[in-house]
């Protein structure tokens, strides 16, 4: 089931709107994850944040889904940061060469510590 394999929940880090992901990104779960993030953009402000921490799997599905996620932003001016520790899910960023695209920190600490919350 696929709402078994991937999990979100709004939150928020140094003070900007953020999605938190767990689970697997795939491509069967890569249209849910893709649905949810527009929607929560869509009523926000300012940097977004996806924190990758409890993600286990990432596939060229998710890969695309995460730079989809990316350009809907950057449409607004609006940057997509990534809170992505070392990992499986960092190295397949890494390896594809889309790691740079990406404001990424490795924790949420030092993502909020370089977030400046957006004036509504």
């Amino acid at each position: 089931m696929i709402a078994d394999r991937l999990h979100t929940r709004t939150t928020t880090v140094g003070g900007a709107n953020a999605i938190a992901v767990e689970g697997e990104l795939d491509v069967e779960t890569a249209p849910q994850f893709t649905e949810e993030v527009e929607l929560a953009v869509w009523s926000t402000v300012g940097a977004f944040v996806l924190d990758l921490s409890r993600l286990s799997f990432l596939d060229s599905s998710g890969l695309h889904a995460l730079l989809r996620a990316r350009a809907y932003l950057a449409r607004e001016d609006r940057p997509l940061v990534l809170i992505c520790p070392p990992g499986p899910v960092r190295r397949v960023l890494d390896l594809t060469g889309v790691l740079d695209t990406f404001i990424a920190y490795s924790s949420a600490d030092t993502a909020a510590a370089a977030l400046v919350p957006a004036d509504d």
